[in-house]
């Protein structure tokens, strides 16, 4: 075999491990058309009744119905919307908050950084989902009081991260620079440590973002998130689970597509990040 032969084997396997990526892709941009078109997408309205409960899957309801006889695949596509599209708000929300407390902290330093990092860890100490419980069972299960609970507990995970990734940052020269020259606090965060500290920030938002998702489904899942009769793809699994009784599987198709999503967004985040640690 030839050194030529050799140096040409891996490219097959280089252009098979893109096929899972480009799965992904499409995959995320499917949930993507379902976010923006469900109410054009969807063949049949978000709480129409148009079948009998649990129904087999047919060509006039390719997933079959769910336990009030509504078509499952309209309930999948009004779902996305909901989940996805609450999932985003709550990543974006936390993103701000966290990242820029994270900046302030790291820019003023001294008692600013060690007043916000104990409140922080104050918090961080109580586990995630009894913390939700407690503010939702409290404050009630609108869509409101979800997404600032979720983005709360989101931002004090973003917040240690810019935190951690601010402090290399600040402590390099043209930081010292800029303070030398008396650039305002603002002014340092924004155009000095942030813009250093962006590629590792949007690799986190897809990871945050699944971490999102998955906790919005686990609180609907146990009737404390997105509320009936609006489709949610963690409140359609618990709403059906009882058709495993009759040996129907109406209930994994919802947890599915959970599982799609989240590996989905996995994937093509781990693609990035070695995109990027390549060079390419």
């Amino acid at each position: 075999m030839s050194l030529s032969d050799a140096t040409a084997r891996p490219a097959a396997p280089s252009r098979l491990a893109g096929l899972p990526v480009a799965l992904a892709a499409l995959f995320c941009l499917a949930c993507l058309v379902c976010v923006i078109g469900a109410d054009w997408i969807a063949p049949y309205g978000e709480a129409d009744l148009v079948a009998m409960p649990w129904q087999a899957p047919d060509l006039a309801h390719p997933l079959g119905t769910d336990q009030l006889g509504r078509d499952m695949l309209s309930r999948i596509i009004f779902g996305a919307r909901t989940s996805i599209g609450l999932s985003l708000a709550i990543v974006t929300l936390a993103f701000a908050v966290g990242g820029a407390l994270g900046l302030a902290a790291v820019t003023l330093g001294g008692w600013a950084d060690a007043v916000i990092s104990r409140i922080v860890d104050l918090f961080m100490a109580l586990p995630p989902l009894v913390l939700a419980l407690l503010a939702l069972s409290v404050s009630g299960t609108s869509l409101v009081t979800l997404t600032l609970t979720a983005a709360f507990i989101a931002s004090l995970r973003v917040f240690r991260l810019t935190r951690s990734l601010g402090i290399d940052i600040a402590a390099r020269d043209f930081v010292d620079v800029a303070r030398l020259r008396r650039d305002s606090t603002a002014r340092i965060m924004w155009r000095e440590i942030l813009p250093n500290a962006a590629i590792p920030l949007i690799s986190e938002f897809g990871l945050r973002f699944v971490f999102a998702f998955l906790f919005v489904a686990s609180l609907s899942f146990l009737g404390l998130g997105v509320q009936p009769p609006m489709a949610d793809w963690g409140g359609m699994v618990r709403e059906n689970v009882g058709a495993l009784n009759y040996g129907r599987l109406t209930p994994l198709v919802p947890a599915g597509f959970i599982a799609l999503l989240a590996i989905s967004v996995n994937l093509i985040g781990d693609w990035l990040v070695a995109r990027r640690g390549g060079g390419r």
